[in-house]
């Protein structure tokens, strides 16, 4: 049997590019035997086995058919991207980092190209730096029902959870686990080649017009097919990629007036409202928090 043709460095960066979801809650629970972990449905969740072993409930692994992993071993990290839902029981005194993260819409397209369960074996064999750094990040608590406070909504809290969270996904995409395909977003060349294009330049006057013609289509066309395959309007997903890439920009240290103008907005009024609609906060205090993350 032919193995899946690994995706390239171009196609992973582009996904990986797209995936800034937002950190709930993120401890470090140390579980004695027999303890368990909850991995819920409605949210994201990252499990990074720092040392012993857990092993899934027979009701997860029935309920999940075949998606749950069975087991997970000292060194094993597995992504839940929402969907399913399941208890992991520890075999044995283990000390597990718990990541809770909200995809927003901005993320909705890549994570929707993920698998509903990502695992990765032997992290630390793989990307060391990164096992140990997840190894460190958020508050320790005696179990996974803990009552600490393990809330974390610190840009550089942030940044941290998404560097382990994307280094997962890179081992998982490298190693040849992705499936076929991946990571076609619409499974059409013709629209992967207009999505490609917004993202290189997402500062560009694009209209519909333009993206109509990058694919091939006429504009009735190409919008309908545009939004039956992203479940959006080209219009709003020109927007979210002009706030992915402001992002960038301002985690570099760029002035906000330069990135307004880098990212297409005709002032930097229109691009903070844009910015703080899209994030949460304004584009100065973002850079502000990640420059300081970023340092310490």
């Amino acid at each position: 049997m032919d193995l899946p043709e690994r995706p390239s460095n171009d196609d992973i960066n582009r996904v990986l590019a797209e995936i800034n979801p937002t950190l709930r809650t993120q401890h470090r629970a140390l579980l004695g035997a027999g303890e368990t972990i909850a991995v819920p449905s409605d949210s994201a969740t990252l499990l990074y086995v720092i040392e012993g072993e857990l092993r899934a409930s027979a009701h997860a692994r029935s309920a999940s058919f075949g998606r749950f992993p069975a087991e997970l071993l000292q060194g094993d990290a597995a992504l839940f991207r929402g969907g399913v839902s399941g208890t992991f029981i520890a075999q044995q005194e283990s000390f597990v980092l718990v990541t809770s993260l909200d995809f927003s819409t901005l993320s909705a397209g890549a994570r929707d190209r993920l698998p509903e369960v990502l695992l990765v074996r032997d992290l630390p064999g793989n990307e060391p730096a990164v096992a140990a750094l997840a190894a460190q990040l958020g508050p320790e608590i005696s179990s996974a029902r803990g009552d600490v406070n393990t809330a974390a909504h610190s840009v550089h809290c942030q940044m941290m959870a998404n560097t382990v969270l994307l280094s997962v996904i890179h081992t998982w995409a490298v190693r040849g686990c992705a499936p076929a395909g991946w990571p076609s977003r619409t499974n059409d060349p013709f629209l992967d080649r207009v999505l490609a294009e917004i993202d290189a330049s997402p500062g560009s006057d694009w209209k519909v017009e333009d993206l109509a013609r990058a694919g091939a289509m006429s504009r009735s066309a190409f919008a309908e097919r545009f939004r039956s395959a992203l479940g959006t309007s080209p219009g709003k997903y020109v927007g979210e990629a002009r706030i992915r890439s402001a992002q960038a920009m301002l985690a570099q240290g760029m002035a906000v007036s330069e990135v307004s103008r880098a990212t297409g907005y005709g002032s930097d009024e229109g691009f903070s409202r844009a910015f703080q609609r899209s994030v949460g906060m304004p584009p100065s205090v973002w850079r502000s928090e990640a420059l300081q993350g970023a340092t310490n």
